[in-house]
């Protein structure tokens, strides 16, 4: 029986782009990336993905590809340091990070809205060291769940633009005052990317016209002086040291995209 996200608020319906953009990445000969399970998912929805086929451009579905590589590489990085450590994975949606990067001792918590929580439920099994909270990134309940004593990674993928700015920054003050030590990956976009993929990605894909990219950052380094307790530990262009398969005529928008910093990866560290 398929399972439908038709249930699914507006923002979170989102989930169904970097998901779908999973699968057909899988379904390649060569794939970048492997995800089983988003090709699973995506052939057992009841959802009618043609228009996000017609309508998502080669670099677009590339920069999702490239956003889960770096932060698997991250998020290995960091538990080859501390393989006991918690990962919370915050707006979750039905990402499958998890099954890349399980190293048989990490601790996984999944959080997003009770709605998306829901659904993954029914279309992705946990295992025993995985959980989730159903809830806000925005609310701090959630920071009393996650267990530090062993490390403590956070991830953010396609999640912080669709905030506003002062709530980006709450969350980020919230984090440095409560999570000492802990490490943030997400990724960001100008406020000119902001402005393209509003208009190339959610309009053109046939999203909800509310669920609006809000947040863009020019220069992310410049989070440090929101807190100082923030570190950046690093901040690159999304497609840096990523040029996927695009055809000919597409693979200048990655050098431009780079160069105008239009999508980019941040690492933060939170100082005790």
């Amino acid at each position: 029986m398929s399972e439908t996200a038709e249930a699914l608020g507006s923002v979170q319906k989102t989930l169904l782009l970097p998901l779908w953009g999973r699968a057909v990445e899988t379904r390649k000969a060569a794939p970048l990336l492997v995800d089983r399970t988003a090709a699973a998912v995506v052939d057992h929805l009841d959802y009618d993905f043609s228009r996000i086929a017609a309508h998502t451009h080669p670099l677009t579905r590339l920069a999702w590809i490239a956003r889960a590589l770096h932060i698997d590489r991250t998020l290995r990085d960091f538990l080859a340091l501390r393989p006991r450590a918690t990962v919370v994975n915050l707006g979750c949606g039905l990402d499958t990070t998890f099954e890349r990067v399980d190293n048989g001792q990490l601790r996984w918590i999944d959080l997003d809205l009770p709605d998306v929580i829901e659904l993954r439920q029914r279309l992705i099994a946990a295992g025993p060291r995985q959980r989730a909270i159903a809830g806000s990134a925005l609310d701090p309940g959630w920071i009393a769940e996650a267990p530090s004593e062993d490390g403590l990674a956070l991830v953010a993928a396609g999640l912080l633009y669709y905030f506003e700015e002062a709530q980006v920054r709450e969350l980020l003050t919230r984090l440095a005052a409560s999570c000492p030590a802990a490490e943030l990956v997400f990724d960001c976009c100008s406020q000119r990317g902001a402005r393209i993929a509003n208009r190339k990605v959610i309009e053109d894909t046939g999203m909800d016209r509310t669920a609006v990219l809000r947040w863009g950052m020019d220069a992310p380094r410049r989070l440090a002086a929101w807190d100082r307790r923030i570190e950046v530990l690093d901040c690159y262009p999304m497609f840096r040291g990523i040029t996927g398969r695009l055809p000919w005529r597409a693979r200048p928008a990655t050098l431009i995209s780079n160069a105008m910093n239009i999508m980019s990866m941040v690492h933060l560290r939170f100082r005790p």
